[in-house]
């Protein structure tokens, strides 16, 4: 188990048996050492100067039968300690394992027909093939992020090297989070278990311009602003919401919220501010939202501290949030000239709202392309999908020209996403504890924030 710098390990032809061959030697080690050291006062009592095997030959005592019966157990013993408690290492191996005969059953290598002289001369030779090149692949784990590091070397296997991340995750079982070339090799980065990954609405944190959502995912909304979040009934959509609403909340962003259903968003009306229902405010809210961003862009300019380049937390700004839930089904309530007029508004906000500060976040059940019309859709970075979505709908929110394969699991609160990096990974949602009441939490933090404020 060599390890080259911080490469990993090399995969070799010889992994294709790597899991086998450990076991077997390590228990059979263990067996060993385990039966000489219950038998070492016999051993030692044994004149082994004039012992011989055919005289004494071999006799299997009652004691020797409990010794052997002792060291098998103790093998059991120590093989499921090792799974239960060692699993990223019994991991490791079966992943080296399986990268192995992914390249000879692919034959991905170059091999040498040989033949072996027969053992008489009236028999022909066998013929045997020699592995004469292996492609250079390292495997390493590392925080439970799997980094695997093919060499390109401009050979005829180069576009399957450049392509493997369909067979890394559903061989490995993992999610990719990054793909990148470099200078002669191509590394692959997946999480192994993702739902490890998973938090509680106590661990979401705002913090330096990004949301944590899982333990090893960050929305990082000041340089990859706005949020699409598509999901059928059920998926779990709308919990997501009013924990990135919980999580706002302990920051000093000011949050902007729409529900034209009048449904669970609504009811934080009656603990917050700035939330809407029925369509004439809502419409009113966008426009003053759009307002609000040209007229800071302007204060920013005229600010003593004012840098080139720098964005609104700089000047010590809050962000600003306009959360949207069922954004299709508000835009279906109205005609053609002000669905139009609103599709405007909300386009020079996905535009221009970064550098000031102004963000969207936009819930709907399918993002369609009529609703998100002028390549708006394009401009959310962060685009999560919840529950169970057709291939369809998968196209519509992450691309079309898309190649991923999307599974569904009964587990609500999961579902994929991208963050911006054009990598979809699988995602749960922070985790929230059984009655767990989100309105009073919320009212909770809008009345420390009104208090601070008035102090």
């Amino acid at each position: 188990m060599r390890t080259i710098l911080n490469k990993g390990h090399r995969i070799r032809a010889s992994d294709k048996y790597l899991v086998y061959r450990f076991c077997a030697g390590t228990l059979l080690s263990l067996f060993v050492a385990v039966l000489l050291l219950l038998n070492m006062g016999q051993l030692m009592r044994t004149d082994w100067e004039h012992f011989s095997l055919l005289e004494n030959g071999l006799t299997l005592s009652p004691y020797n039968f409990i010794t052997v019966l002792i060291a098998a157990g103790v093998c059991a013993l120590a093989a499921f300690l090792y799974y239960r408690y060692q699993q990223d290492s019994f991991k490791k191996l079966l992943h080296r394992q399986k990268l192995a005969r992914m390249v000879l059953d692919n034959k991905w290598y170059e091999a040498q027909t040989q033949k072996d002289n027969g053992f008489f001369t009236d028999l022909q030779g066998r013929s045997r093939e020699k592995i004469v090149w292996f492609p250079k692949i390292y495997y390493r784990m590392e925080k439970g992020l799997l980094h695997i590091r093919c060499e390109i070397s401009l050979g005829k296997y180069q576009d399957q090297l450049l392509r493997l991340e369909d067979k890394l995750e559903s061989g490995l079982y993992c999610e990719l989070t990054d793909k990148t070339l470099h200078d002669g090799y191509i590394e692959y980065t997946l999480l192994y278990d993702m739902i490890a990954n998973r938090i509680t609405i106590d661990e979401v944190r705002a913090e330096n311009g990004g949301l944590r959502l899982m333990k090893n995912l960050v929305w990082e909304y000041d340089a990859l602003p706005h949020a699409l979040i598509a999901g059928g009934t059920g998926g779990g959509k709308t919990y997501f919401l009013l924990t990135i609403i919980e999580a706002l909340l302990r920051t000093d962003a000011q949050l902007y919220i729409l529900d034209p259903k009048n449904a669970d968003l609504a009811d934080l009306g009656t603990v917050l501010p700035h939330v809407y229902h029925d369509k004439d405010s809502m419409i009113d809210c966008v426009n003053a939202f759009y307002d609000g961003m040209v007229q800071r862009s302007e204060d920013m300019k005229q600010h003593p501290r004012y840098k080139t380049g720098e964005n609104y937390a700089y000047l010590g700004l809050p962000p600003c949030f306009l959360i949207f839930d069922e954004y299709v089904a508000f835009l279906e309530m109205l005609g053609t000239k002000e669905s139009m007029s609103l599709l405007s508004q909300l386009k020079k906000i996905v535009m221009l709202g970064r550098q000031a500060g102004y963000f969207l976040i936009v819930a709907c059940q399918r993002p369609d392309a009529k609703y998100f019309g002028d390549g708006i859709r394009d401009n959310f970075n962060f685009r999560v999908g919840l529950g169970r979505i057709s291939e369809l709908g998968y196209g519509m929110l992450f691309g079309s020209d898309v190649k991923k394969q999307f599974f569904q699991k009964p587990i609500k609160g999961r579902g994929y996403c991208d963050v911006g990096i054009s990598v979809i990974s699988e995602f749960y949602t922070p985790l929230v504890p059984k009655g767990h009441d989100f309105l009073q939490s919320i009212g909770e933090l809008q009345k420390k924030r009104t208090t601070s404020e008035e102090h």
